[in-house]
């Protein structure tokens, strides 16, 4: 039904889109999550012409809309956009809000377009409101009627730009529901969503797109619960992390220490976990510090707000080693004090270098 290839789309000298390629099908559901700034907006706004693209393809049932001799105005019927902004005529009431474009652009007759707009009002459950205006709804209210007023135009593909961002969470459910409800009855929709039960539970595809890139796609389950790739992971469980280049025996102890408790304050960590987080640090940093200055380390921590898990990587350079292998310590205790600490440890050759992984145990 729709098919994207090699889409790209610049901004003066800013690239925003890089090399989208994508082939949707009749009926898919097809969500798009990833960081703010990352082009997924703008690449919903390159699909229905709003933005211009810079280079690249856009195939709609065989036709491709970026060419000049292309009919875009009938092709783009096919397909409608719900903003979060809601985007409705104040001075026009929902029934009047709902007709004008039927009737002016499909040149429906005024009885047939109010009827059909009472339907589609049914549908959202606002039906008592056609009389009234969007400044008496609520934002729940209005951004159903904006999705009956894109239904009005009897589209066979609707675009979603971040439907509940601009909602109280009190009525992002009302809104969701109606979503559902389509995807159910099979229309074929993109959604740019921060939503992630909602994309979760009710597409077909999950595109994670970063810095301008679908750096990652799949069903629903693959991303959700196994993700492939890094960026992926950290944002699917809301990853944030803490590095340090230790290159010196000289090395700042106190420093680090300190911005490991700013780094637990932040993420509200409990007392007791932010000691034994440094304390684990330090009894790693103990057995690294005989391999410095020849061989480097790289220590990152990170906590996932989803998990309620802090890890730990520590990397080094050099010949193959496990550090906690107790031929290379000088003593068992500093093994002990980890191994109490840590809830997992794993050890990996990767890229030339030592990886040592370790999961702080919780409570």
């Amino acid at each position: 039904m729709i098919r994207v290839e090699h889409l790209s789309k610049k901004f003066g000298e800013l690239a925003v889109l890089k090399d989208i390629s994508i082939r949707i099908g009749k009926g898919e559901v097809i969500s798009i999550i990833g960081p703010s700034g990352t082009g997924k907006s703008t690449f919903l706004r390159c699909l229905n012409l709003l933005d211009r693209p810079s280079g690249g393809s856009i195939v709609i049932d065989g036709t491709d809309i970026l060419d000049p001799r292309s009919n875009v105005p009938k092709v783009r019927q096919k397909m409608n956009m719900v903003f979060q902004s809601f985007n409705l005529f104040t001075h026009l009431s929902i029934l009047e809000n709902l007709t004008i474009a039927p009737i002016k652009l499909r040149s429906m007759a005024k009885a047939d377009a109010e009827q059909k707009a009472l339907d589609l009002l049914k549908l959202v459950g606002l039906a008592e409101k056609a009389d009234n205006y969007p400044d008496e709804l609520s934002g729940g209210q209005k951004q159903r009627i904006a999705i009956a007023r894109c239904l009005a135009m009897e589209p066979e593909i609707i675009l979603f730009d971040e439907p509940t961002s601009a909602l109280d969470p009190t009525m992002v459910s009302e809104v969701l529901a109606v979503i559902r409800r389509l995807a159910k009855d099979g229309m074929t929709m993109l959604i740019v969503t921060h939503e992630m039960d909602f994309a979760r539970d009710v597409s077909s595809r999950v595109l994670y797109m970063d810095e301008g890139f679908i750096y990652e796609e799949g069903t629903p389950e693959q991303i959700f619960e196994n993700p492939q790739r890094e960026k992926t992971k950290a944002f699917i469980h809301r990853v944030r992390s803490l590095g340090f280049s230790i290159t010196s025996p000289h090395y700042d102890l106190y420093a680090m220490n300190a911005e490991i408790e700013a780094f637990c304050e932040k993420q509200i960590l409990p007392r007791k976990t932010r000691h034994n987080l440094l304390l684990l640090v330090e009894e790693l940093l103990q057995i690294h510090e005989p391999l410095l200055p020849a061989t480097a380390l790289d220590l990152t921590i990170s906590y996932s707000e989803k998990k309620e898990s802090l890890d730990l990587v520590m990397e080094n350079t050099g010949e193959a080693m496990n550090l906690l292998d107790k031929g290379h310590l000088p003593d068992e205790l500093g093994l002990n004090i980890i191994s109490h600490l840590a809830e997992r440890i794993d050890y990996r050759r990767v890229d030339g270098k030592n990886r040592l992984m370790l999961s702080l145990k919780k409570g």
